[in-house]
């Protein structure tokens, strides 16, 4: 048995699984390939994305948390994550809330019941210049289309996504559209795809393609901009129940123009990486 390798954490919200370092006691030697080993799901521990937890950098958030996706590239935001990390530092300090900084900036997180988070994801980002795209268009027509997919709405939640609304998401063969999308040159730094029909007043369905790790079975930040998007496009109102592959998460866009999510928490193992994925 392995006893002196880094200690990891597997954990996920609603099946967007996540392998979770702690960085705070000593720094990790975090290279793009290890990276990708870690998340190899044959070889590695497998995960949507691989997480660390830093020391706070300011004297207002208890930590920082840099998010990383399978193939070695850092990603801005990430909701089901942030819910996971909010936990353990409520679990370390006792406390109901916490305030967890990113390079998307502050997220306050507060304990809503047994293992279930609500975090606030910052302020939906509308203009073509905060999602980046790579010319000055209106967001909510998004020009591009792929097949069957067109006419998207951009969102940036500290991440790009392009939403676009369908009859059946259950129809679409989001792993053939969705790599096309994400590298679409409107996409500077490529974008999350996400394909969502509303099935009732206040519920959608959705479906994911993420940047950097493809299908994921739930998406936070992407459920956000979903709801954002419905709202935008008159579909529904500013709250809305978003429904994943995973499970479900309540969506509020506040008044204020932050975006509330609410969903559970789980942890899968816990263990140590051997020193040939992490030196």
């Amino acid at each position: 048995m392995n006893t002196t390798g880094q200690p990891f954490i597997k954990m996920h919200g609603l099946g967007n699984d996540f392998v979770i370092l702690d960085s705070r006691a000593h720094a990790l030697a975090l290279t793009p390939d290890r990276v990708r080993a870690v998340a190899d799901r044959h070889t590695g521990i497998g995960c949507d994305q691989l997480i660390v937890i830093e020391t706070a950098r300011n004297q207002v958030s208890d930590a920082w948390m840099t998010i990383y996706n399978p193939d070695g590239s850092q990603s801005g935001a990430c909701g089901n994550a942030t819910r996971c990390v909010a936990w353990l530092l409520m679990q370390e300090s006792g406390a109901d809330k916490v305030v967890i900084e990113t390079v998307a900036g502050l997220l306050d997180a507060e304990r809503r019941g047994p293992l279930r988070v609500a975090v606030d994801m910052g302020p939906a980002r509308l203009d073509w210049r905060d999602i980046p795209l790579a010319s000055a268009v209106d967001t909510l027509h998004l020009p591009i289309s792929t097949g069957p997919l067109v006419d998207p709405v951009g969102v940036s939640m500290g991440n790009p996504h392009a939403v676009f609304f369908v009859d059946d998401v259950e129809a679409l063969d989001l792993a053939a559209l969705g790599p096309v999308l994400e590298h679409h040159a409107l996409f500077p730094e490529r974008a999350n795809i996400e394909i969502a029909q509303v099935l009732a007043p206040g519920r959608i369905r959705m479906r994911v393609w993420e940047r950097g790790a493809g299908i994921t079975r739930a998406c936070g930040s992407g459920a956000c901009a979903v709801a954002v998007a419905a709202a935008r496009r008159g579909l529904m109102g500013r709250a809305a129940e978003v429904v994943l592959d995973g499970g479900t998460l309540a969506i509020e866009w506040l008044a204020d123009n932050h975006v509330l999510m609410t969903g559970p928490v789980a942890t899968s193992f816990a263990g140590r990486l051997d020193s040939s994925l992490l030196p």
